[in-house]
């Protein structure tokens, strides 16, 4: 336990100091990330005052405090995707991660988490500025900042896992971008990124509730914003922990017969 937790440490120290040496990429990357909420936030905030300042119970000002918390989460999301794992079968550099006496996705993890807060800290001064421009009604308390901080990361690891599992597929085929696409379309659709679940139709709200969409996107936010009662918050965490260890399965399942197939490509 003590040399997973020492291997975990120094990776995410390693992420930490790399991406701080980026700044600037880094900033610019997360702009590009930020300008999709932003865009939903004026369209749906010129909705609201269109109808006289609310649409189905959100006013302009819980709008803004849902796309602005987005932001945050959105940028928590960013994960290992399958196009990258294309990437790195192509070019050949999976066969060397194979060489090291730790499984790849325990690196990956360790990377992206410590990668977390970098993200965390840049974006702090965007927060800023998206508050002063469009004054979120946010006014949570400790109990559901403290709730948001295990939400957060609690989604953090139901997309990373799910993805790496999904990445897997690149052991079979070397384009996944069909398949990606179509998660990418469910996941839009169903996890309160384009807009808040209840907005949705009822049968949306009720699918959205069994798939993990939900638990790494709308219910983080929902926390935060003050939508959720405790007995919600404590049921949403425990639907994170199972959708993390549904994809740790999956992982476990594929893994051993996606090395047997393993063939690497490219130049």
């Amino acid at each position: 336990m003590r040399h997973w937790i020492d291997m975990y440490l120094r990776t995410a120290r390693i992420a930490i100091l790399d991406q701080l040496q980026y700044q600037v990429a880094n900033y610019f990357y997360m702009i590009g990330m930020v300008a999709e909420p932003v865009i939903y936030l004026v369209v749906w905030s010129t909705v609201a005052r269109a109808q006289g300042g609310e649409v189905a119970g959100y006013t302009t000002g819980e709008f803004a405090a849902y796309y602005v918390v987005w932001t945050l989460v959105r940028n928590m999301n960013i994960v290992l995707t399958p196009y990258a794992w294309e990437s790195r079968i192509q070019r050949g550099e999976f066969s060397g991660m194979l060489l090291r006496p730790v499984h790849p996705f325990h690196f990956d993890l360790a990377y992206f988490g410590g990668w977390k807060f970098v993200v965390i800290l840049l974006w702090l001064p965007i927060a800023a500025v998206l508050i002063w421009i469009f004054r979120p009604t946010l006014n949570p308390t400790g109990g559901e900042i403290a709730a948001f901080a295990a939400a957060l990361w609690g989604g953090f690891f139901v997309r990373f896992s799910l993805l790496w599992a999904l990445g897997l597929i690149t052991f079979w085929t070397t384009r996944v971008s069909a398949i990606y696409e179509l998660y990418f379309t469910a996941e839009l659709l169903l996890s309160g990124r384009l807009v808040p679940l209840s907005l949705m139709p009822d049968w949306a709200q009720s699918l959205a509730g069994v798939l993990p969409f939900k638990w790494a996107f709308g219910y983080p936010i929902e926390v935060l914003i003050g939508q959720l009662s405790t007995a919600q918050i404590l049921t949403g965490l425990g639907m994170q922990a199972l959708w993390t260890l549904a994809g740790l399965g999956i992982i476990a399942v594929l893994w051993r017969g996606a090395l047997r197939t393993f063939a690497s490509v490219g130049n």
